[in-house]
C-alpha cells in the first residue's frame, strides 16, 4: 500500500511538473505560431534558477539585437568586476603657482567618467551647474580667485570614439543617442528650445539651447503642428552642425527638445569657465580639451601638477538603478567605460567591451554573442534567450546579486514595466528589464512563481507586424504561464 501511494505521489509530482512545463511551452509555442509574426524572428528560454533545468524554449540559440535588455550586460558585468560601490572621480589640477590669490597657469579637469554631474536625474531644473559652484567655492578655500591660464578638460581616459559600432545616424543627434564620455555633463544632452505657430505647417521660431555652445549651427527645419514632439535632432559627435525635422504642438512659446551634446569636453570647460565668472573670479577667455591637444599619455601628464581636489561621483549601485529602471543609453554607455576604465585605466568603448567579453567567456557559454555597445542602441548587437539566461542564472550566485536585482523594474509597479501585466499572474512576479526599437521587443530578467521557485528568461523578437502595443499583449499570456508554474 505505501509503495502505491509513493508511487501515486511521484506521479502526481512528476506530471504536475509536465503540465507547468508544457503550460510555458505551449504559451511561447502558440506566441510565435500567431500570424502577426509570420515573418518574425523570435528567441526564447526559460530556466529554473535552481537546477539549471530548461522549462520551455523556442530558437534560444538564435541571436538577435535585442535593444535595450542590452543594458542588463553591462550592469552585470560591472556589479561583477567593480563592485556595488565603484565611484567615479573627477579631479582637478593646477600646472603653475598660486600669488596674491591668482593660479599663474591652468586649471585641469581630469575626467573618470561621472555621468551623475549635472545629471537630471540627480538634480532639479535650474541648478544642474551646482556642483560647478561648489567647486568655484572650494578653490576659493584653497586661495584661487583668479586664472591666468585656460581651463582644460581632459576626458581622454574614455577615448574619443564619438559613438558605439552600429549606431544609426538618426540616432546620434538625439538625446537618447547620447554616448559616453570621459567628462560627462548635463546627462550629455543638449536642450533646444522652440516658439511654435497657431498655424499647422508654419515653421517654428528656435530660441536658444541649454547650455550654450559657442558655434553651434542649427539649421531649423522643424514645423508647428501634429500633437506633442515629432521633432529628431540629426548630428554627429564632435560636430557643431546640426538640423533639426519633424513637428512640435501649436501654440506653444517655450518647446523643449532634447538632442545631444556635441561635445561634451568642450562644454565641460565653458560651463566652468561661465560659473566662474559669474562666481566673480578673474579668468582668461581661454578653453581647451586634450582631444584637440597633442600631449602625452594621461598617466605621464599629471605627474607634475600638483592635485587640488577631488569629486566623488555617485556609485554603480546608484547610476545603475536609474540604468535598468528607467533604461537610460546615456547611462549604461558610462557604465560600460566604467568597466574598463575601473580595471586596467583605459576607459574606452573597445577596450571596455573586451573586458566584458572576457570576463563572459570564462562563466558561460559565449559562442555567437556580439556585445558592440552599453545600452542596447547599436543594431549590431547579437544575443540569444539562452545568452540571458546564462548570465541571469549566473548573477544568483555571483557578487552583488541582490542589488543588482533590485535595479530591474517590477510588472505592473515600478520602472518601465509598471503598465505590463496588470492585474494579471505576473504582476508582482516578473522583475525585467525592457526593450523596444523599431521592430525590435523584447524583455530579460527573473520571474517569482507561484510556486516559489525563480527562473530566468528572455524573449527576443525582430521584424513583427503588429504594433507594439499588440506585440506585449501576446507576451504578457507568456510572463503569466511562467508566473504560474
Amino acid at each position: 500500500m505505501k509503495l502505491k501511494l509513493c508511487f501515486l505521489a511521484a506521479f502526481v509530482f512528476f506530471t504536475g511538473t509536465i503540465f507547468a512545463q508544457n503550460t510555458i511551452q505551449t504559451a511561447i509555442d502558440v506566441f510565435a505560431s500567431d500570424p502577426s509574426f509570420a515573418n518574425a524572428s523570435v528567441s526564447f528560454m526559460a530556466v529554473d534558477c535552481a537546477t539549471g533545468t530548461t522549462l520551455a524554449s523556442k530558437n534560444p540559440n538564435l541571436a538577435l539585437p535585442p535593444a535595450s535588455t542590452t543594458k542588463l550586460w553591462s550592469t552585470a558585468t560591472a556589479y561583477q568586476l567593480l563592485g556595488k560601490d565603484y565611484t567615479p572621480t573627477t579631479r582637478l589640477y593646477i600646472d603653475g603657482t598660486i600669488k596674491d590669490s591668482v593660479l599663474n597657469g591652468n586649471l585641469w579637469i581630469r575626467g573618470g567618467g561621472d555621468i551623475a554631474l549635472g545629471s537630471r536625474y540627480y538634480n532639479g531644473d535650474g541648478i544642474e551647474d551646482t556642483f560647478l559652484r561648489s567647486w568655484c567655492d572650494t578653490l576659493k578655500k584653497r586661495g584661487i580667485n583668479g586664472i591666468t591660464g585656460a581651463i582644460i578638460a581632459d576626458g581622454s581616459e574614455f577615448g574619443y570614439e564619438g559613438a558605439p559600432d552600429g549606431w544609426a545616424w538618426g540616432d546620434l543627434g538625439n538625446y537618447y543617442g547620447a554616448a559616453a564620455s570621459g567628462l560627462p555633463i548635463y546627462d550629455n544632452m543638449l536642450r533646444y528650445y522652440f516658439a511654435t505657430s497657431k498655424t499647422a505647417g508654419a515653421a517654428t521660431s528656435f530660441l536658444r539651447t541649454f547650455p550654450t555652445v559657442p558655434g553651434l549651427s542649427f539649421h531649423n527645419y522643424v514645423t508647428s503642428g501634429g500633437n506633442g514632439d515629432n521633432s529628431y535632432i540629426y548630428g554627429a559627435p564632435y560636430s557643431l552642425d546640426r538640423f533639426g525635422t519633424g513637428t512640435l504642438e501649436c501654440g506653444n512659446s517655450k518647446f523643449m527638445v532634447k538632442g545631444s551634446l556635441p561635445d561634451p569636453e568642450m562644454t565641460f570647460a565653458q560651463e566652468f569657465m561661465r560659473v566662474l565668472k559669474e562666481k566673480g573670479f578673474k579668468i582668461s577667455d581661454s578653453c581647451a580639451t586634450v582631444r584637440n591637444m597633442a600631449i602625452m599619455a594621461a598617466h605621464n601628464r599629471y605627474a607634475g601638477k600638483t592635485l587640488l581636489y577631488t569629486h566623488a561621483g555617485k556609485p554603480l549601485n546608484s547610476v545603475a538603478w536609474w540604468t535598468n529602471m528607467k533604461s537610460v543609453n546615456t547611462f549604461a554607455e558610462e557604465i560600460l567605460c566604467w568597466v574598463g576604465y575601473g580595471t586596467n585605466g583605459d576607459g574606452s568603448i573597445e577596450n571596455s567591451l573586451s573586458k566584458e567579453m572576457n570576463f563572459w567567456s570564462s562563466k558561460i557559454n559565449t559562442g555567437g554573442l556580439y556585445l558592440k555597445d552599453g545600452s542596447g542602441l547599436s543594431r549590431a548587437n547579437a544575443i540569444s534567450a539562452n545568452h540571458f539566461c546564462q548570465m541571469l542564472k549566473y548573477m544568483t550566485t555571483g557578487r552583488d546579486f541582490e542589488h543588482f536585482y533590485a535595479t530591474l523594474p517590477v510588472a505592473g509597479v515600478s520602472g518601465t514595466l509598471s503598465d505590463v501585466c496588470e492585474n494579471q499572474a505576473g504582476e508582482k512576479r516578473v522583475h525585467a528589464k525592457s526593450g523596444t526599437m523599431k521592430r525590435i521587443k523584447s524583455y530579460a530578467g527573473y520571474v517569482e512563481t507561484k510556486s516559489g521557485k525563480r527562473l530566468a528568461f528572455a524573449i527576443i523578437i525582430n521584424n513583427y507586424n503588429c504594433s507594439n502595443e499588440a506585440t506585449l499583449d501576446r507576451i504578457e499570456k507568456v510572463m503569466n504561464a511562467m508566473a504560474l508554474y
